[in-house]
């Protein structure tokens, strides 16, 4: 059994389907939500962190302050060479202290897009066990830059940077395989002011169309995780 710890920043953004991954595979899932000022774990006392997303900018010091002692936490992690996943925002965070700025993109990527590997991820322990295309979940309006040392995996055609890894223990998710149909339904209630009209977003009817999706990124997260955390 491992210990799985999840960073969460808002009350919405939970673990969803990772969280289903790990109980359904008996592992323990514990929590930091640092929205509620939760103390963060020594490193010692977890096998993997998942860092899972967020609306908030991860430059936003002033406003959350909690973001500096968390970048200072998963600088250790991965200095303990513990197997960290990070997700939208929690790839973000990741990037950034791997020295990946973390910038607008150019568009704001809201709805169902198809991800596109490059042809590094055929030579990635994890990625090589995903299609070359599939559709994602995507809500975000910043990006990563690809850090040093680390491996550019995957685009979409809003967004050039959706996924990396870093050694064989890190990797930063742009995109939402996480996504349950709970976590979609509260990302509508919680931040629908985002969905205006724009190239790469899509309606809420758009979005809704698309939960058929949701099975297949699903059994693509758990493919992924059982790779990973293995």
């Amino acid at each position: 059994m491992a210990v799985i710890h999840c960073l969460t920043h808002v009350p919405f953004e939970d673990a969803a389907n990772i969280g289903l991954w790990a109980q359904e595979n008996g592992h323990q899932l514990k929590y930091s939500h640092l929205y509620n000022n939760d103390s963060l774990p020594e490193t010692e006392d977890f096998d993997i962190l998942t860092v899972m997303g967020g609306p908030m900018n991860i430059y936003e010091h002033d406003k959350y302050p909690w973001l500096k002692d968390e970048k200072e936490f998963i600088k250790r992690a991965i200095g303990n060479n513990k197997k960290i996943i990070g997700v939208c925002l929690g790839a973000q965070l990741i990037a950034d202290v791997l020295g990946g700025k973390v910038v607008k993109n150019q568009y704001k990527e809201i709805g169902w897009f198809d991800v596109t590997l490059t042809p590094q991820a055929e030579k990635s322990e994890f990625f090589s066990k995903l299609p070359d295309v599939f559709t994602a979940f995507h809500w975000h309006g910043d990006t990563f830059k690809i850090p040093d040392d680390a491996v550019h995996l995957a685009s979409s055609n809003a967004c050039t940077n959706q996924a990396f890894q870093y050694g064989d223990n890190v990797i930063g998710l742009q995109f939402h395989l996480d996504y349950s149909k709970q976590s979609i339904k509260k990302m509508l209630e919680n931040c629908s002011d985002e969905i205006t009209e724009s190239l790469y977003i899509q309606t809420h009817k758009q979005i809704t169309d698309g939960y058929s999706n949701i099975s297949t990124i699903k059994e693509l997260l758990y493919r992924l995780l059982d790779s990973f955390c293995y």
